[in-house]
């Protein structure tokens, strides 16, 4: 069952949308990839929690985020820096990750959980077009009411 279209004209209708995330990082999976959704659609990932697993050694555990930066290169950036018996969890408050980004245990054997939301917004380029097209209609119906 394809429930794209309904989610788009939900969306459109009701606002964003958030959706609980969250993934485990350790010795099984040292990275976890967010994709891009939807082209026409602008994704974000609020990261909220990251936190180490109860069975986590007490050593250090880092974890870095690869993406692009405003250059256009790829180069990871440490944004948590972890050990269960000093910091075993940090709330990054205002960490917005635009996709796609990758979540990597730089080091450490984990389990680290991260945990947040991913939302999604109208694009505000789509939504100016359609804007600056309704204003066009608009001013038209005016000249025409003028003319009469």
């Amino acid at each position: 069952m394809d429930t794209s279209l309904p989610f788009s004209r939900l969306l459109s209708e009701e606002g964003p949308v958030a959706e609980l995330w969250g993934c485990q990082l350790g010795t099984g999976a040292r990275s976890c990839v967010v994709k891009e959704g939807d082209e026409h659609l602008v994704h974000l990932v609020l990261l909220r929690m990251i936190y180490l697993g109860t069975d986590a050694r007490d050593k250090l555990h880092v974890v870095a985020v690869d993406s692009k930066n405003t250059s256009g290169e790829r180069r990871p950036v440490p944004i948590a820096a972890l050990r269960s018996s000093v910091l075993p969890m940090i709330n990054p408050k205002a960490l917005e990750l635009v996709p796609p980004v990758t979540v990597v245990l730089q080091c450490g054997a984990g389990p680290v959980y991260l945990s947040g939301q991913c939302i999604t917004l109208e694009d505000d380029a789509s939504s100016e077009a359609e804007e600056e097209e309704f204003l066009e209609e608009d001013a038209g119906d005016e000249d025409d009411d003028g003319e009469s």
